[in-house]
């Protein structure tokens, strides 16, 4: 084929492209947004979203230091006692109240109903390994873990109602990790431009 026989088609190709572009938006359509009666606002002056972020950071906290701290209900030396059946564990409780079981078991127990004033601890773990031995034909064995009622110290729950004063430590506190996290980024972006002939004032 010579470069003659091949121009049609290059033609045709071209043709073709050029009918399935679609058409741009031209620039003199473009139009700037009028931004001279906008006005920056910072966080803190929107009380209720710096106090909602406050509030946020401290629920983070402390979920972090009972992450760190806490012992998991289901942890081995929280266990109160076992059901068996022809010595097999089929169920787990705790001294919470909370009860791990096979899926055979789960389903000769069905729904558990719970006691009314029984809301945690040992008592209820108790209440619950009988129902559950009843149902699967087991029996109970109390492990050398399980504590009495009155030794039982029910998880604190995160408080939400907090003072003036924590919130506005908190969110200086935040502040001043964001500021933390930015600082090295931004040293390294300005030593980046001052490397390559530029500079950037970050105090600006």
């Amino acid at each position: 084929m010579t470069t003659a026989d091949a121009l049609p088609v290059a033609g045709a190709d071209a043709a073709t492209a050029a009918g399935n572009t679609k058409p741009g938006i031209p620039a003199s359509a473009v139009k700037k947004l009028d931004t001279s009666g906008l006005k920056t606002i910072s966080i803190k002056d929107v009380p209720e979203l710096r106090d909602r972020m406050a509030a946020m950071w401290l629920d983070m906290q402390a979920a972090k230091s009972a992450l760190a701290t806490d012992v998991p209900d289901n942890a081995p030396q929280n266990t109160y006692a076992t059901v068996k059946v022809n010595g097999k564990v089929v169920a787990t409780l705790y001294n919470g109240g909370s009860v791990a079981m096979t899926n055979e078991a789960a389903g000769k127990v069905g729904d558990l109903q719970d006691p009314p004033g029984l809301n945690g601890g040992p008592d209820l773990a108790q209440w619950r390994a009988e129902r559950i031995a009843k149902a699967v034909g087991g029996t109970v064995e109390k492990a050398p873990t399980a504590i009495a009622q009155s030794e039982w110290k029910p998880r604190q729950t995160t408080s939400t109602n907090y003072s003036r004063a924590q919130l506005d430590a908190a969110f200086d506190a935040m502040m001043a990790e964001q500021q933390k996290a930015i600082g090295p980024r931004s040293a390294g972006y300005s030593a980046q431009r001052e490397s390559s002939g530029g500079h950037a004032d970050f105090n600006a």
